[in-house]
């Protein structure tokens, strides 16, 4: 048992030294970060031929938080209100408040379900078999990467004559 031990530690000694060994080698070979790319001044992109790509446009300065406050204060005035604060919800609610009563009631609330529930309700028995209730299934989207990709393998084209006949 205590030769075991002894190989199982000796294993783990060897590999932690190979281990070391390997991270100083690599650091020593490591290639050194270059420099940064030197800014083009005015008269430089004055000569340059039109055919440069142009300059990205500037980053927003603002923060998360500025961009949030702005989005907030509706009128620009610098402050936020508590209309102001409460303003999609109150659109919201009045879209949902059909009859413009003020008070939403269960019907108004959950009027997208009902109508999902009328329109897969095919025989208009107030219930849903598996084959109507199969229908109010969310559509799921295709991710766009696949919407894209041809993926079936493609015979690479034989060569044309015409180009064995101009050699």
């Amino acid at each position: 048992m205590l030769r075991f031990l002894a190989g199982a530690g000796s294993a783990l000694l060897l590999a932690a030294a190979g281990i070391f060994f390997w991270t100083s080698r690599a650091q020593q070979d490591a290639p050194a970060i270059p420099g940064a790319p030197v800014a083009r001044t005015a008269e430089a992109e004055a000569g340059a031929d039109s055919g440069s790509p142009a300059e990205p446009p500037a980053a927003d300065e603002r923060t998360r938080e500025q961009r949030r406050f702005d989005r907030a204060d509706r009128n620009r005035d610098g402050r936020v209100t508590l209309d102001e604060l409460t303003y999609a919800r109150h659109r919201a609610f009045a879209r949902l408040d059909t009859n413009h009563d003020g008070r939403l009631s269960f019907e108004e609330w959950a009027v997208r379900t009902l109508q999902k529930f009328s329109t897969a309700d095919a025989n208009h028995d107030n219930a849903l078999n598996r084959e109507e209730f199969a229908t109010t299934a969310p559509h799921r989207r295709t991710p766009s990467r696949q919407a894209r990709c041809n993926c079936t393998r493609q015979a690479p084209a034989a060569p044309d004559e015409s180009d064995n006949e101009s050699n």
